[in-house]
């Protein structure tokens, strides 16, 4: 049997004094004072796990901070657990993850660390495109909601919200959703293995075309339409989409720096790029003369199409050429990534441009692995000439007698 000891004063862990080898000084049931050489005084009650014959230590913090008393209390509540079969080890380490499920855990906190996270990884339109969801929809429906106890039928509501009037937001919405859970799981924010159900929570919808004029009898009402429109700023980055072919994002968050109007190129770096590669982009010398118009009225500040007053961005938000667009009567009939469908349609039927080549400007990704792998053409030079022919194209309409 083990020789039993007794309680001990006060007194006696205040006198203890450091030796060469760290010692355990024992006040009985398992509770002892442990003096390391340096001074330092920890307790700890040594106690046998559940289930099992195995030794174990607790602590419980140091000493003088923790009285002997408090020990004790401390001691005793440990050994009711381990009596009801808890090992109190185990029970701390989950108290301290209720803690900082509790501190960390709410909704709105998880998911801009999870930006902060996938901003790594993505292109700046996807994280734009997800920073706006989560935003404009899901903080404000499910900020302060913690995320260790977050249930399929408190997000159902939400996404169904969403569908409403934004089909495909909601899709989206729900990715993201299932990637803010899996961030939290990952991070000890939610238990593991209780991810959600959302799969089927979002009606079905049949998927439209992105509206677009493809027609050369409407190019040039759009074109003149866009003319007209009051901002100097949203009325360029329009028509540089027109020109360019590219995402709306992309247009509306130029930087300067990506721009030589010397040698009439546009280098988009492949972080801005959605497929992450580096684009180049030749310009026709209607948006040079573009360019070169804005840049005497705004002046060359960081961003090509800086962002009015009344917005919070630091550039032209993409949201202002679809409502400059709506502005204009156009809701319905052409978005402003309707242009990228207009000079592929057009492109291919009317000027007889080979898709391969459209498909380049335009940055779409290759189709299956092996050719992503091996075809790395670009047509640099194909591309310059045709983009140049566009933009003719878009000027002999607008020019033609009706």
């Amino acid at each position: 049997m083990p020789r039993r000891v007794d309680s001990k004063s006060e007194l006696v862990f205040r006198a203890a004094k450091p030796r060469a080898q760290p010692y355990l000084l024992a006040d009985g049931n398992g509770l002892a004072l442990r003096v390391r050489p340096n001074g330092t005084r920890t307790w700890l009650l040594r106690y046998r796990r559940p289930g099992t014959s195995k030794e174990n230590f607790l602590s419980l913090g140091p000493y003088p901070d923790v009285s002997l008393v408090d020990a004790r209390k401390a001691a005793t509540i440990a050994r009711n657990l381990v009596r009801d079969g808890t090992d109190p080890v185990e029970h701390r380490r989950a108290e301290s993850a209720a803690r900082k499920r509790a501190a960390e855990g709410a909704f709105q906190l998880v998911a801009q660390k999870w930006l902060a996270f996938k901003r790594k990884e993505w292109a700046d339109e996807t994280y734009r495109k997800a920073e706006f969801v989560v935003r404009e929809y899901l903080s404000p429906a499910l900020g302060n909601k913690p995320i260790s106890t977050l249930a399929t039928p408190e997000v159902k509501p939400v996404l169904e919200a969403i569908a409403a009037h934004a089909p495909n937001l909601a899709t989206k919405a729900r990715q993201y959703v299932g990637g803010i859970v899996t961030y939290a799981i990952q991070h000890g924010l939610r238990e593991d293995g209780i991810p959600l159900s959302l799969r089927g929570v979002i009606p079905r919808h049949k998927k439209g075309h992105i509206p677009a004029i493809t027609k050369p009898a409407e190019i040039a009402p759009l074109v003149q339409a866009i003319n007209t429109y009051k901002s100097p700023i949203t009325r360029a980055a329009l028509k540089l989409t027109m020109l360019t072919g590219l995402r709306p994002g992309m247009v509306a968050a130029a930087p300067w720096d990506e721009v030589d109007l010397d040698v009439a190129e546009w280098h988009v770096p492949a972080g801005r790029m959605k497929m992450q590669h580096e684009h180049i982009v030749p310009l026709p010398k209607q948006a040079v003369e573009l360019l070169e118009e804005l840049e005497a009225l705004t002046g060359r500040g960081h961003y090509v199409f800086p962002s009015p007053a009344r917005q919070k961005t630091p550039h032209l938000h993409r949201d202002a050429l679809s409502k400059a667009l709506r502005e204009l009567g156009f809701q319905g009939k052409h978005a402003t990534h309707g242009f990228r469908g207009m000079l592929r349609t057009v492109g291919t039927e009317r000027l007889g441009i080979d898709i391969d080549i459209l498909e380049a400007q335009l940055a779409h990704a290759k189709r299956g692995d092996v050719q992503k792998a091996y075809d790395r053409t670009t047509f640099d030079d194909d591309r310059r000439r045709v983009m140049q022919e566009w933009a003719d194209y878009i000027d002999r309409l607008c020019s033609a007698k009706p």
